[in-house]
């Protein structure tokens, strides 16, 4: 993929401008409709999982994707470029630092 686009680094780029997880959560809300942060959000569910050695067919159940989609994330998940990974790892030690905080 070329980052180097103009238009794909503004999306980076506003992604590092926020701040908190309200701002995340509103600029998630308008950029995407509520279907895609759905979806955006089962993906990472079965990364989680898949990381957790769940079997491809208690995730298809649980979060009703398709055996196509979770193959996806898991090539994903175990390619080079990390960035499943990259986000568990900092949202398992975010969470472990503020144990007792929810999003709302």
């Amino acid at each position: 993929m070329n980052w180097k686009i103009q238009r794909k680094q503004l999306l980076v780029q506003a992604f590092l401008s926020l701040k908190n997880a309200d701002d995340v959560q509103r600029f998630l809300r308008d950029l995407l409709t509520e279907n895609e942060i759905d979806e955006f959000s089962k993906r990472l569910q079965t990364a989680e999982m898949l990381t957790s050695k769940i079997p491809y067919s208690q995730i298809i159940k649980k979060t009703g994707l398709s055996s196509t989609t979770v193959a996806r994330v898991s090539k994903y998940l175990n390619g080079k470029e990390g960035g499943y990974r990259n986000v568990l790892n900092v949202s398992h030690q975010h969470s472990s630092s503020q144990s007792g905080r929810e999003l709302s």
